[in-house]
């Protein structure tokens, strides 16, 4: 990653953070995956202690958001030759 995609990154918010965190957004030396469609669009994903089967296998993350609501999860799973990016696949419950 590189330029105007690390500034992106920088002014994102964390899936799982406090909203009243005082820090917000990533923190240096983490690594994250940008969430693409689905309820949470625009998240990014603290991936930095996955090993790489993991980041393979992608993420089921619990959010009211999903079409099930409270209790639903967002399936999401890397993008092909793009890691960084975990694409929205469904919800599940």
């Amino acid at each position: 990653m590189g330029g105007e995609r690390d500034e992106e990154l920088l002014r994102g918010r964390v899936y799982g953070q406090d909203h009243d965190d005082p820090r917000p957004g990533p923190r240096p030396g983490r690594a994250y995956a940008e969430l693409v469609g689905g309820p949470l669009d625009g998240l990014l994903l603290d991936v930095t202690d996955w090993t790489g089967e993991e980041i393979r296998a992608g993420a089921v993350l619990e959010t009211e958001l999903s079409r099930y609501g409270s209790g639903g999860k967002a399936v999401y799973g890397p993008r092909a030759g793009d890691p960084a990016r975990f694409d929205w696949t469904g919800d599940t419950r």
